[in-house]
């Protein structure tokens, strides 16, 4: 197909790793390790909230959809990289690079999202505790959730649609390791100045409220704890929202960065340093973050190591 004397691109090629070529094997066994870690440490974290009757409040039923929600964002990216590292054709039709940015940007605004519900649950657990159970009842959090996903889904679809209508000419090259919005919408071959200005506004409006929310959250939860009259009750309370803090503040630092600054000061090189962070450093930090802040988790991975080490001492004193 020709738009003027052009020929439309009918796939694209990845050229983020092009400059490392005598490192691509070392990089392939790094973020493979990271991939697989991320992988177990939140299947790990599903499971004992699974099983653990104690854990089945709010809190954690958020944080076994952050949890699987970490697990499909970094497998939207990573498996693809991981092959690119080992193959010269480093290319994806134009049909899988629209598949891949849907995916991880849907996966992406749910975060933002979520992170902002978990961000609620905190207030009404610190600010309201007397009307928790009232206020974070099993329906609420079910909407905060499903609401969550939808928003994702909803804004993200239309988005994702509305780039790839745009023309896409010349040799396809991006300069990246994914389908990310701003390296595939600089290979359209019409101007984009008025997309860019769109995204940019969408970007703002739908990374921003939820973030907003949060620091109006904290802001309430932080006047909370310090009119609290006892020094437990204050460590205590802020210990429940310390690695909720962690989490947004990774994510939402590499978030603003990538989509908040202007198009002058974006860089092949700053563009991939910041993706690498949230595709696949911050996924792999927040069970880190969750089992070793978290003393509740790190009590019921015990008991379940426990229990296990009990019945293998068992089957073993039978078997003799």
């Amino acid at each position: 197909t020709m738009i003027g004397n052009q020929t439309l691109c009918t796939h694209f090629t990845f050229v983020a790793f092009s400059s490392l070529a005598e490192l691509q094997l070392v990089l392939f066994g790094v973020f493979l390790v990271i991939y697989l870690f991320t992988l177990g440490g939140n299947s790990i974290i599903i499971f004992l909230i699974s099983v653990t009757p104690s854990l089945h409040t709010p809190m954690y039923f958020f944080l076994v959809n952050l949890s699987f929600l970490e697990m499909c964002y970094i497998t939207s990216v990573v498996p693809q990289m991981l092959v690119h590292l080992l193959v010269q054709n480093k290319t994806i039709s134009v049909a899988g690079c629209a598949a891949q940015m849907y995916t991880f940007t849907i996966l992406g605004l749910t975060e933002c999202c979520l992170l902002a519900a978990m961000a609620y649950d905190r207030f009404v657990a610190i600010c309201y505790p007397l009307h928790y159970s009232l206020l974070m009842g099993p329906g609420v959090c079910l909407k905060l959730a499903a609401a969550s996903w939808l928003t994702g889904v909803v804004v993200e679809s239309a988005q994702t649609t509305w780039i790839f209508s745009l023309p896409f000419c010349g040799a396809g090259r991006i300069q990246h390791f994914f389908c990310d919005i701003m390296p595939v919408v600089k290979l359209a071959c019409v101007d984009t100045s008025h997309n860019e200005l769109v995204l940019f506004c969408v970007s703002v409006l739908f990374i921003m409220s939820p973030c907003l929310l949060i620091l109006c959250s904290y802001m309430r939860i932080l006047g909370t704890i310090v009119g609290m009259p006892s020094a437990a009750g204050r460590h205590k309370a802020f210990s429940t929202c310390s690695s909720h803090i962690l989490v947004v503040s990774l994510f939402y630092g590499t978030a603003l960065f990538t989509y908040l600054q202007p198009k002058t000061a974006h860089t092949p090189r700053t563009d991939k340093a910041t993706a690498l962070m949230y595709t696949v450093v911050t996924p792999a930090l927040n069970p880190v973050i969750y089992t070793l802040r978290n003393k509740e988790v790190k009590e019921a991975f015990q008991r379940i190591t426990q229990k296990n080490a009990l019945r293998q001492m068992a089957q073993t004193s039978r078997g003799r």
